[in-house]
């Protein structure tokens, strides 16, 4: 098979070059059709049968080796053969030509891609085989790729072949009848007075117009396959019910209500979701009351002396709830409830795309917003069942101090959780399979934390396999693979920080056909729909994020293409989104790193600003960390910055300011910044950047005229 293959990549090799090389391309230009349409008309009128089969077998053979030129042919058989024979024509040897290149594709390369690329094509068949025809008939109808590619493509994937055939016949034929039409009325062309025909006008203007309509065909015939077998009540209820009372749907009810918009909004569980009463709100408040802690230990170095803290841990819990019920208000069913919401604290049930049972009642509505969020995912470690598991949502529920902590994870949340509990004086083990903590970020980030947390007491282990969970008489312990030995990590609480989950269980999703990917998010597209245009999603059931700030951020688009997407929608825009991870220094990034910009192969630069080098870091004693700016070489354009600092969450606002409209280094340098501030080590680093592209030859050039000048002044 592999010599076959060989053997006929050759021959099309060969073909190929014969048509270049000979010159047969120079035919295939708009002059030189037009030169030789009058003989093209006359040796029609003699052999008509005879030229239509040339002109056929040309079509099929220049469409099946996918060499240019079917475009100028199909406009050259409008004026031969006019709109009747010419698209009978056209519209077969089109279609041939086509199914033969997408069958040398499959024979060709399918197979080996396959081997290469397993899980990647694995997805995409499974795609085909659930929407092929309709996502083949729409990059036919409204052609986003040039045919051939769309032909090469296909030939990789699992569809049929005969689907492959009659789509394309059916979803090119509109196209073509336009393009053969316009070759007609360009074949009658005699005088420049022609050109204004209004039949002529006619056909250009249909070639101008034909995206918009094919676009809106297109969506025509996907809504009526997506809701094929379902009923469309003929009124609603509301405009919008949203599904979930965390951060995304929050926000989205408020855009709706705001609007004017009428608005359901349905929490089975706490209003406020995991940010307020699970997340954000009680590790931030727990890393507070951990840093006082380490303050008050390190005070010595001011001067200042102190005795080791004590911790009432009952206490600090305290200050968690507090804090949680200090902002509960803002998220509060009563708060939603006066700005036209209606809240149900329900389950929530999909019956169909327009209705959902919510407890006894059934709700119709336009649109519904899915904003369920997400769960600890749980590792199936043998023996786990039955052993004491905290996560970042029963953690809370704590009220002495846990002695000794396993803390499997070394994410965002792992690091966290580890230094704030180390701090209050939990023996802390942080286990981590990957050979870095903060595995998203550059190698030194995750070595500049290990560092930290080692110095702090916490025990990190890096490249640690969890293999089980042991229970005997001397209690729990987590066995470990790490470099080659086996380890037992003995524990009174394992924390487990591996990871969330979708919710999307329960919400009788798979009736209607909607599919996750195979992070276990809901399948999207960019604007957010499901397969069904009415249904949305967004917050972390929708990924690829699991931040509240992204959870706003997708839910303004939700909201907004939900009740306005007829006239105009929006695809969300991840370029720019922020994110921190409050260790101390936390660790904050915009945009590209070193290590992201090398795995989508994008050049960069690399300005790098120590903090060991800010006056304000140097008073405060927080020299530890670094600035770390990507820029196109030769530019001051920002890819992206890394801020390993004291409170770099709160002025890595500024690079993501000058990333989203466009502000280089440059301007960031000529911005006054306020001295002594921590956030001046942004000017800083332009500085750097600047000192770095200075131009040379205009510094040569004026280092002689103030020589010149001294000399001419004596």
């Amino acid at each position: 098979m592999t010599r076959q293959r060989l053997l006929i990549a050759a021959l099309l090799v060969i073909a190929i070059g014969v048509f270049f090389v000979s010159g047969a391309h120079q035919w295939f230009t708009l002059d030189t059709l037009k030169a030789y349409q009058s003989d093209f008309q006359a040796a029609f009128e003699q052999h008509p049968w005879r030229v239509a089969g040339i002109f056929f077998a040309i079509y099929v053979f220049m469409t099946a080796l996918s060499l240019p030129g079917a475009t100028l042919l199909t406009l050259l058989g409008g004026a031969l053969f006019g709109l009747g024979w010419g698209l009978l024509i056209i519209s077969f040897a089109s279609t041939l030509g086509a199914t033969l290149a997408f069958l040398l594709s499959r024979f060709l390369f399918r197979n080996p891609i396959e081997k290469r690329f397993p899980r990647p094509f694995e997805a995409v068949n499974r795609g085909v085989e659930r929407d092929g025809a309709l996502y083949l008939f729409t990059l036919r109808l409204v052609p986003v790729f040039p045919f051939f590619m769309i032909n090469l493509v296909m030939g990789l994937t699992r569809i049929r072949t005969f689907t492959f055939y009659w789509v394309s016949q059916v979803a090119m034929l509109p196209g073509t009848a336009i393009y053969v039409n316009a070759g007609g009325q360009l074949g009658e062309l005699e005088s420049l007075g022609d050109i204004l025909s209004p039949t002529l006008i006619a056909s250009f203007l249909l070639l101008a117009i034909f995206p918009w309509i094919a676009r809106r065909i297109v969506l025509l015939v996907k809504r009526r396959k997506a809701y094929r077998g379902f009923t469309r009540p003929s009124h609603f209820d509301y405009d919008i019910v949203v599904i979930g009372g965390g951060s995304a749907g929050l926000v989205t009810s408020y855009i709706a209500s705001a609007v004017n918009a009428k608005v359901a909004l349905v929490e089975k569980h706490k209003m406020g979701g995991d940010c307020l009463n699970t997340g954000c709100v009680p590790s931030k408040a727990l890393i507070r009351a951990a840093r006082a802690a380490h303050e008050i230990r390190n005070a010595p170095r001011f001067g200042v002396t102190a005795s080791e803290p004590m911790i009432d841990f009952a206490q600090v819990m305290g200050h968690v709830h507090q804090a949680i019920s200090d902002i509960e208000p803002h998220d509060s069913v009563e708060r939603y409830q006066s700005l036209g919401v209606e809240v149900y604290q329900e389950h929530a049930t999909l019956l169909s795309p327009w209705e959902i049972r919510v407890g006894d009642k059934t709700l119709t509505t336009r649109h519904v917003v899915l904003a369920t969020g997400a769960r600890p995912r749980i590792p199936p470690l043998p023996g786990i069942e039955g052993a004491p598991v905290l996560t970042s949502e029963n953690l809370w529920s704590l009220s002495t101090l846990p002695g000794r902590l396993v803390v499997l994870g070394g994410g965002a949340i792992g690091c966290e959780l580890s230094q704030s509990l180390a701090r209050l004086g939990s023996q802390v083990t942080l286990v981590e399979g990957a050979a870095q903590l903060l595995g998203r970020e550059d190698a030194e980030v995750g070595e500049l934390i290990e560092r930290i947390l080692t110095q702090e007491g916490v025990t990190v282990m890096t490249d640690a396999k969890a293999l089980e969970v042991l229970n005997d008489e001397s209690g729990y312990q987590l066995v470990v693979e790490h470099h080659g030995e086996r380890r037992q990590l003995a524990f009174d609480y394992l924390l487990v920080s591996a990871g969330r989950q979708a919710n999307v269980e329960g919400l009788g999703l798979e009736a209607l056909g909607i599919t996750t990917t195979q992070a276990g998010t809901l399948e999207l597209n960019e604007r957010l729909q499901t397969r069904l245009p009415n249904i949305w999603a967004c917050g972390d059931v929708a990924g690829p994020y699991q931040l509240t700030h992204a959870a706003a951020h997708q839910a303004w688009h939700a909201a907004v293409n939900a009740l306005f997407g007829e006239l105009k929608s929006f695809a969300v825009d991840y370029r720019f989104m922020p994110s921190v991870t409050y260790v101390q220094p936390e660790v904050a990034r915009v945009g590209l790193n070193e290590k992201e910009a090398k795995a989508k192969n994008v050049a960069y630069e690399v300005t790098r600003y120590n903090m060991g080098e800010s006056d304000r870091a140097i008073a405060e004693g927080a020299t530890q960390g670094f600035i770390k700016v990507l820029t196109v070489p030769g530019k001051d354009k920002i890819l992206g910055a890394t801020i390993v600092a004291e409170n770099a969450g709160e002025w890595l606002g500024e690079f993501t300011i000058a990333m989203k409209h466009g502000l280089g280094l440059n301007k960031l340098l000529g911005t006054i910044h306020p001295y002594p501030t921590l956030g001046e080590a942004a000017k800083a680093t332009a500085g750097v950047w600047k000192n770095a592209h200075k131009p040379e030859t205009v510094l040569a050039i004026l280092k002689r005229y103030f020589n010149w000048r001294r000399g001419r002044d004596k």
